[in-house]
């Protein structure tokens, strides 16, 4: 997803991509607690800081928007 996109998303559109993204992080927690081998392990894992990444990038547009 773009930096663009997100920059333009309205506070409510952001606020519930911010709720799907923590909903997957939770999902791929769950994944993860149950995965056994290290190939599994390693692709949840992967995937869950992609979303943290996405999250934190959210979260600071969300804040820099509310600071206005």
């Amino acid at each position: 997803m773009s930096n663009e996109y997100e920059d333009s998303l309205s506070l409510e559109a952001l606020n519930d991509r911010i709720a799907i993204l923590e909903d997957n992080i939770r999902q791929l927690i769950e994944q993860a607690a149950a995965a056994s081998g290290e190939q599994n392990e390693s692709r949840i894992a992967d995937r869950i800081n992609q979303q943290n990444d996405e999250l934190d990038r959210l979260l600071k547009i969300r804040e820099s928007r509310q600071k206005k």
